[in-house]
């Protein structure tokens, strides 16, 4: 919901007001260097998010033996 409001409030003059700000505040050079640590980042954190999971799996897979 928070997306849709957003975006409602953000229209074409303002998105391009917000890219020049950026453009002028880290430069060319520097923004595809930003990005592309901004994706690893999200690759990580998924990456994360799939080993919980995981080994959450495996420990309730265990069989438990009683002696």
């Amino acid at each position: 919901m928070l997306n849709t409001t957003i975006a409602a409030l953000l229209g074409g003059p303002e998105m391009i007001l917000i890219a020049v700000g950026v453009l002028l505040l880290f430069g060319g050079k520097k923004i595809p260097e930003l990005m592309r640590g901004l994706g690893k980042g999200i690759k990580e954190f998924k990456n994360g998010q799939d080993g919980v999971d995981e080994q959450e799996v495996k420990k309730e897979a265990k069989p438990v033996s009683t002696i």
